[in-house]
């Protein structure tokens, strides 16, 4: 049984931003709330009572006795673990909630194991696979996309990756060690560059919907489609970028100690470790480049759209917004 509070009354708004979305510093503050790898262990059940809590909240009814603290962490969990489009429950694997983890043992391994290049296809691999499942799970859920789309982007990347990798590798051969570490930094930049577009190419061939703001749709764009998708790649990039690149630099200098040397077996696992150090403060950070309620100028949009929105609403839509996805 629900009932209505005095914190619902008194204009209580679950969905709310507790901090400013407009500024760089609310959006990180938010998604160190929201990409808490503590989140990924909560149980099914747990996160089924959250999405309820909210739902309730939003209906301005709550169980009685529950504080606003409980209700804010409800809407963590449920911001961790559901779609903002669909509202379904994103698989594990592909949750921004799951990055750290499962981002860090890969990337370590990538870093690690450069050297040959069965290793180097494997890791890549293993990577692209990781990567479609993320990119699918947090693209805009309302541009449906078929199994053979996605067969095709993950193929397409993976090949991407592989070329880049294998393909540097062997051209790094006679370079400074030191370059050769970057390697895969280099195939991971050059696959986002091809693996978000081609799992969200529905969104590019289609549009996505745009509202005006205060969510009332407008009609789809394509422009719309492009600069998110754009501003995703870039975060993706920015993600993997200090970790791929200085942490190269510090096993670099690790490795020359003779204590380092006499503990080999251990330098993968310390990578994993320093790995998650990077991503535990670059998850949120890349995610928070950008707002993930991305806008564009009406002047932006492509004509036939433009000229739709001003017969129905004159000028009273200067910007158009949408969900950019992660």
């Amino acid at each position: 049984t629900y009932t209505k509070m005095a914190t619902v009354s008194l204009g209580f708004n679950i969905d709310s931003p507790r901090w400013d979305q407009s500024t760089f510093v609310g959006r990180l503050k938010h998604f160190l709330n929201i990409t808490d790898p503590r989140t990924a262990l909560v149980p099914e059940e747990e996160l089924d009572r959250a999405k309820a809590l909210v739902e309730g909240c939003r209906a301005g009814l709550v169980p009685p006795g529950s504080s606003q603290e409980q209700l804010l962490y409800a809407k963590k969990l449920y911001d961790s673990a559901f779609h903002p489009d669909s509202g379904e429950k994103m698989n594990l694997i592909g949750r921004m909630s799951f990055q750290v983890p499962g981002g860090m043992a890969i990337t370590g391994c990538m870093l690690q194991f450069y050297r040959t290049v069965p290793a180097v296809i494997f890791w890549q691999w293993v990577n692209q696979s990781f990567n479609a499942f993320v990119n699918y799970t947090n693209r805009n859920a309302a541009s449906p996309i078929s199994l053979r789309q996605i067969g095709v982007a993950y193929i397409t990347a993976t090949g991407a990756a592989l070329a880049t990798a294998v393909g540097l590798n062997l051209y790094t051969k006679r370079a400074p060690p030191l370059l050769a570490r970057w390697v895969p930094f280099a195939a991971v930049a050059a696959a986002n560059c091809v693996n978000i577009p081609m799992m969200r190419q529905q969104e590019i061939i289609n549009g996505i919907t745009v509202t005006d703001e205060n969510n009332n749709e407008l009609g789809r764009s394509r422009r719309a489609a492009v600069k998110g998708i754009a501003q995703v790649v870039l975060s993706r990039i920015t993600m993997a970028a200090p970790g791929m690149i200085i942490l190269p630099i510090i096993m670099e200098r690790l490795e020359k100690f003779p204590f380092m040397q006499r503990i080999r077996v251990l330098h993968g696992p310390l990578q994993v470790l320093l790995c998650g150090g990077f991503l535990l403060f670059m998850v949120p950070a890349a995610c928070a480049l950008f707002p993930q309620r991305c806008s564009l100028a009406l002047a932006d949009l492509e004509v036939e759209l433009r000229d739709s929105i001003i017969a129905k609403h004159g000028d009273k839509v200067p910007y158009v917004y949408f969900n950019k996805g992660l």
